[in-house]
């Protein structure tokens, strides 16, 4: 299905132009445990750091994201709170039916704002919208995609 606020995607093409899209079509619990997978974990005492690398897929809710690597940049006060989660090499973000892929990403975690960076690719069903980034609430489920926005629509029924 065609979302309402892609239609007016249709013009756009301007490097300065920021266009606000709506991302997964529902929205994300960002109360929820955070969950990481991955192939491998390294833990580096001295500074609190934990660095996840291989097939690392995070989980919140409906929402996942995959990279190569991320980065656990924890609150202050030690390892019980996450304040961030920084993505990087081959980045994908799933909400619902929609996906998005970057070269990074950075996961504001309290604020459930997602950023991505180079080369943003965003596919809604067949349409499809590139930028430089893209920012996502995943609470609000929208987004705002910036940079040389270039969307294309399919036309009919969807």
């Amino acid at each position: 299905m065609l979302r309402p606020l892609l239609t007016a995607l249709i013009l756009a093409a301007s490097p300065a132009l920021a266009q606000n899209v709506t991302f997964g079509g529902m929205r994300a619990d960002i109360s929820a445990p955070v969950e990481v997978a991955a192939d491998n974990l390294s833990v580096n005492q001295a500074d609190g750091s934990a660095v996840f690398t291989g097939n690392v897929v995070i989980g919140q809710g409906e929402m996942r994201l995959s990279a190569d690597s991320v980065t656990v940049i924890y609150a202050e006060g030690g390892q019980s709170r996450i304040r961030s989660l920084e993505a990087s090499g081959n980045v994908t973000l799933v909400s619902g039916q929609d996906a998005a892929e970057a070269e990074a990403a950075t996961y504001d975690v309290e604020s459930g704002n997602v950023t991505l960076t180079g080369d943003v690719v965003l596919t809604q069903g067949q349409n499809v919208l590139t930028g430089d980034t893209m920012q996502v609430n995943l609470e609000s489920g929208t987004a705002q995609v910036q940079g040389r926005v270039r969307s294309v629509l399919q036309p009919g029924g969807n």
